[in-house]
């Protein structure tokens, strides 16, 4: 007789919401039939050389209709990636009738021109939006998600981006009689409830998995070979989220395992405790980390980190964990030699790292080639966490400089772009450190927000990364390079404003790849730097674009990580507190 055995799960993925927090399900705008007589608004999101294809866009359709008029506008807020303001919003009900929209050319502009779209069609406003093939997937995914699913991205088979204006402008030719079929002919809605269907996405309802073998090993191979087919893992083994197992991690939270604690961009995926557990559960961590876990993911729903942006960009940002006080012991956090891992002394970190990204990928549903459109990828998705090394922290303990008490733990999650070594063994003064690490911030190319405020003006925490144009570049600093700071009596203010007078370069190199039409939007004031090229301009905003966090062994050896989001904050609670709060 055959033996069998069977593994049943925690289904750890979400499923979406019904369009997301600010978008019902609504049918595309009624087309107009032809354009002769109407005005087209020509929108540029900010994305290289989209000028280009709506200047191409406009002779063509100036060509085929008589009478047709156009204005052209960049959206209000942002820099690199910009998207519409409610009062640009509210002019173009009043004053167009159709509007032409680029460029959908990365994975998180896809997003955010899709919902750009999405808005103007729930206004009455039929509109277009030029996306690169790669992207399709994505903006399908973006406008289900955004709630209006007859939404029109408009296929051109490679990226504005690097393209000649010949090269633009043949795609623009191909694309047209799309753009005026989508433009001008009604579109048939989807029925309301339909869920979103994808060919490389697969969602279950089911609050459970079943898997079978002729043995235990063998239903778990199963596991692992489901979750691979079906894009839930991360690419290594993971642990099953059994029954047990999840009751446990959702016990050490203190809170019911079917509570909502929000809804997870970019798929607007409803994060219970449970599939938060879930997803803990099968990177390794154990119910004592719960709290750290719960505290990592409230920073990630924080709008002001821009959880859509990085999830779905096609540059390599990747979190990075940041746990400061008493818990970081207590639950076995490493904050010495190789903090960031390998190895089994960072068992801990490394764990709770992971387990950010598959809530990332299972709750957010952020998944590759769908809705995380990175180019290249990195090693850092896989996990970034670690703990403060107090013992060695020269000043107030991170948590405090935050602002929170010495007795509490902390959470804070920055999203850089990349990380690379300062490496300085040789100097012991400070100013001479300072001017080592400003051979790494002085660049131009490494990160989108280097020189980013050029071409963006300033906005609210609330309008969310990257259009705030708050950036945090994270100095995981090294004990050693710490200890020389304090003993010449800086303190991190000191070192922030050092830093910050290093960084510069000259105007014309930080502009080498950003869009100049962009810069005169954004700073009229300034546009005395085009006559004036070699000027020294910083590369951030302002001092506080410098954090620092003392981690690790001996040896000057700190680590950069550049081009963050703005660093996000919250307190850990523990189930007792949370009891107590009640």
């Amino acid at each position: 007789m055959t033996e069998s055995a069977q593994l049943r799960v925690v289904n750890p993925v979400a499923m979406p919401s019904s369009g997301g927090p600010d978008a019902a399900t609504a049918p595309a705008a009624k087309r107009p039939g032809p354009l002769d007589g109407k005005t087209v608004a020509l929108y540029w999101n900010g994305k290289q050389h989209g000028p280009d294809a709506l200047a191409r866009t406009r002779e063509l359709l100036a060509e085929r209709y008589r009478d047709i008029r156009f204005v052209e506008l960049i959206g209000e807020l942002g820099g690199t990636n910009r998207y519409l303001s409610q009062g640009q919003l509210e002019t173009l009900e009043r004053t167009v009738d159709v509007v032409v929209a680029t460029s959908a050319d990365c994975g998180s502009c896809t997003s955010w021109l899709m919902r750009d779209l999405c808005e103007l069609e729930r206004r009455g406003i039929p509109a277009v939006g030029y996306t690169a093939a790669i992207f399709a997937e994505d903006a399908r995914f973006s406008i289900d998600t955004f709630g209006v699913p007859d939404a029109c991205p408009v296929i051109v088979p490679e990226c504005f981006s690097n393209k000649t204006t010949d090269e633009i402008g043949m795609m623009v030719e191909q694309a047209l009689p799309t753009v005026i079929d989508c433009l001008t002919i009604d579109r048939s809605a989807r029925a309301d409830g339909d869920l979103p269907a994808f060919e490389h996405m697969v969602l279950d309802s089911a609050p459970e998995l079943m898997f079978d073998g002729t043995d235990l090993m063998d239903a778990f191979d199963a596991l692992q070979a489901a979750f691979v087919r079906n894009k839930w893992s991360d690419g290594l083994p993971l642990i099953p989220p059994t029954r047990a197992k999840v009751r446990a991690m959702v016990e050490a939270a203190g809170r019911e395992g079917d509570e909502v604690v929000g809804l997870f961009a970019p798929g607007f995926g409803i994060g219970t405790v449970e599939k938060i557990a879930a997803n803990a559960v099968m990177a390794g961590c154990r119910p004592e980390a719960m709290p750290v876990i719960m505290a990592m993911t409230e920073c990630i729903l924080e709008p002001s980190i821009g959880l859509r942006t990085f999830a779905m960009s096609t540059g390599p940002q990747a979190p990075v964990v940041l746990v400061s006080g008493p818990i970081a012991d207590e639950i076995g956090m490493n904050h010495g030699v190789c903090a960031l891992g390998p190895g089994s002394v960072s068992q801990v970190n490394v764990a709770i790292g992971r387990a950010l990204r598959l809530i990332m990928m299972n709750v957010g549903l952020s998944y590759p080639g769908i809705s995380d459109m990175d180019t290249i990828g990195t090693p850092m998705k896989f996990s970034a966490c670690v703990a403060e090394n107090e013992d060695r922290t020269p000043w107030e303990p991170w948590r405090v400089q935050q602002g929170f008490g010495l007795s509490e733990s902390t959470v804070t999650v920055n999203v850089p772009y990349g990380m690379t070594e300062f490496f300085d063994f040789q100097n012991s003064e400070p100013e001479k450190l300072i001017e080592t690490w400003a051979t790494l911030t002085s660049q131009s190319c490494g990160t989108p927000s280097a020189g980013a405020w050029l071409i963006k003006k300033d906005a609210p925490l609330e309008a969310g990364y990257p259009f705030h144009g708050k950036f945090s570049n994270l100095l995981l600093m090294a004990p050693d390079h710490a200890a020389v700071f304090a003993a010449a009596g800086w303190t991190p203010a000191d070192i922030r404003q050092a830093i910050h007078r290093e960084t510069k370069i000259p105007f014309r190199k930080l502009m080498l790849n950003q869009a100049p039409e962009a810069f005169v939007a954004s700073h009229p004031e300034l546009l005395w730097l085009l006559d004036a090229p070699d000027t020294l301009v910083t590369v951030n905003p302002s001092p506080e674009c410098f954090e620092f966090f003392v981690v690790g062994a001996s040896a000057g050896r700190s680590q950069f990580c550049f081009g963050g989001t703005n660093s996000v904050t919250k307190r850990v609670v523990r189930p007792d507190n949370q009891r107590g709060l009640d």
